[in-house]
This record gives C-alpha cells, sequence and structure tokens, in this order.
C-alpha cells in the first residue's frame, strides 16, 4: 500500500547554476517518478541556495548601476526561485510521468511559511547571503536599507539574516487538496517564503532563511504524512564520518540520535538539521518514519533495503 511521503531535495538535486539545474532534474524527476509509479503520494520540497544567491546577486549588481533602485528583499527573491525552480521541476517531472502513461499532474504552489516574530534567531542573525562587499560599502548599505551585516570568514562583508524555525506552512490546504485530488506537488521550496502573521489576517515577507529540512518537517507532519525523506550526498549518516573508525547507520532511535548529536558526531549547516529534522519527524506521532539518504537510493531505502531510518 502507498505512503504518504514528503521529499526534501538536496542541492545535488537541483545543480548550482542553470545548465546544472536542467541536467540534474531530469535524474531527479525519473527517482521521483519512480515512487509515484508505486503509488505513493508525494510531495516535493528543495532547497535554493544557488539560485537565490544569484537573483539576489542580479539586484544587487543592477542597485550599484541605479542606486536609486530598491533591494530586492529576501521574501520575493525566495518567491522568485521557487517559480523558476517549481517550473524546472514539474516540466520534467511531469513529462516523466506521462511518458509512463500514469495520469498524474505535477504544480508547484507558492509557499510562505509563517515563522514566530520572537523567535531569538531574530536577535543574532548569522546566515550570510547576497554578494560581497567591502566593509565601507556594506556599512554604508546597512545604513541606508536597515540591515544586518557582518564579516564573512575572511572573504569579505555580506548581508546576514536569521533563520527562525518554521512554525505553519500558510498554503498547507491547497497543497492538501492538491494531494487528496491525486496530484504531486512541489511546495515549501528553499524552506518557504518567510512570513510573520501582523495580525489575523495580514501576513508580511520578513529577512529570513528557514532551513528546508525543518520546513519539509513542519510539512510532512501538518499533511499527516507517513514518511520525511531528506535526500543528501551520502546513502547513509554516518559517526565518526571520514576517520579510520567511520561506522554508516542503518536504524537509528530518536534518543540514540540526540546521543550522537551531544557527542558533536553531526556536523552543524550539514548533516546536523537533517538529523534534527528526522528525528522531530520520527517522534511527532506513531508509526511515522524518517529516511535520509540519496536521491537514487529513495525507492530501496522505502523498501528498507539502505538509507538512514529514524523511527521510535
Amino acid at each position: 500500500m502507498g505512503k504518504r511521503i514528503v521529499i526534501a531535495l538536496g542541492g545535488n538535486a537541483l545543480g548550482k547554476n542553470l545548465h546544472e539545474q536542467m541536467d540534474a532534474v531530469r535524474t531527479t524527476a525519473s527517482a521521483i517518478a519512480d515512487l509515484i509509479e508505486d503509488g505513493h503520494e508525494v510531495v516535493i520540497a528543495h532547497g535554493n541556495g544557488p539560485q537565490v544567491g544569484m537573483i539576489q546577486n542580479a539586484f544587487a549588481a543592477y542597485h550599484k548601476q541605479e542606486a536609486k533602485s530598491d533591494i530586492m528583499p529576501l521574501s520575493v527573491c525566495v518567491a522568485m526561485s521557487q517559480g523558476y525552480i517549481g517550473y524546472d521541476l514539474q516540466n520534467f517531472i511531469g513529462e516523466e510521468l506521462d511518458r509512463r502513461g500514469l495520469g498524474i499532474h505535477v504544480a508547484t504552489v507558492l509557499t510562505q511559511v509563517a515563522v514566530d516574530p520572537k523567535d531569538p534567531a531574530f536577535q543574532h542573525p548569522t546566515k550570510p547571503i547576497g554578494a560581497f562587499m567591502t566593509e565601507q560599502e556594506a556599512k554604508k548599505l546597512a545604513a541606508e536599507k536597515g540591515i544586518d551585516v557582518a564579516e564573512d570568514a575572511g572573504r569579505g562583508w555580506r548581508q546576514v539574516v536569521a533563520s527562525p524555525k518554521p512554525v505553519e506552512i500558510v498554503e498547507i490546504e491547497t497543497v492538501r487538496a492538491l494531494m487528496n485530488s491525486g496530484h504531486a506537488v512541489i511546495a515549501a521550496g528553499g524552506g518557504g517564503i518567510p512570513v510573520v502573521w501582523e495580525d489575523r489576517y495580514h501576513l508580511r515577507g520578513v529577512p529570513a532563511v528557514i532551513d528546508k529540512d525543518f520546513a519539509s518537517e513542519c510539512m510532512a507532519e501538518q499533511l499527516d504524512a507517513d514518511m520525511l525523506i531528506i535526500l543528501t550526498a551520502v546513502e547513509k549518516v554516518a559517526i565518526n564520518f571520514r576517520k579510520e573508525n567511520e561506522q554508516w547507520l542503518s536504524d537509528l532511535t530518536p534518543e540514540q540520535a540526540r546521543r550522537y548529536e551531544q557527542e558533536g558526531q553531526f556536523a552543524p549547516g550539514s548533516m546536523l538539521p537533517k538529523v534534527q529534522a528526522a528525528v522531530k519527524f520520527a517522534e511527532s506521532k506513531p508509526g511515522r518514519t524518517a529516511l535520509i539518504t540519496l536521491l537514487e537510493k529513495a525507492r530501496d531505502g522505502i523498501a528498507g533495503k539502505t538509507g538512514t531510518s529514524i523511527h521510535m
């Protein structure tokens, strides 16, 4: 019997530029079509790191030519990246599904993700985004536009933003309705467009970056999914990674994962948020399983043949 699955695509599934994205998405589309052909209901989330950076850099370059122009808000840049990544994904996945005669359609939902305006992350923005600048350029821009800037590992100055945790997927009922109608859905791209509720009715975009694995986990919970699959560059999670005593893990309980986390086994900004998101989903309801593996191994991972499964 098919499962309801939320898939979080890693950067290797999308490439680093337009040309790489076109090539990578063809492979991605085939792997996702395999899961749909097996009878699973699928929602696809994805990252947008290189893509949103390209969009921001383009607007920054234009600002240097036209000083009176606005610096495009990060929330708008995320929306743009959702559109053009979704465009490629839905085209190639739709084409693959049509070739197989499955009669299933694909839609991209421009997705807002609400965060808590009181999230402590807003007090300590640390996520560098956009183009490198000189210190003088950065501080001038910060004064003019009211943004935060910081020196980035000796490479220059950049804007920095917060990385708050997601609270809710705003368009979740739209995603659910499409799934219930038998469609595959692309949603919460780039972690979602970061927004806060200003009152009962109005949402306002905020300068923030939401981790796509946590956003995917939030969406999986709200959709009552059976599985959260986090696709990355390795087949399994490892402890003592790249050391002589490296050990690949097939199964983890949340308690084991937390113990390894406390030991510092998972790299921040890499495997750590994936494991944390997987643990949160596994604990959210009995019977839920999170899987961390390679894109091309997802089918085998669902069958229990590979990957790292995290479950109660």
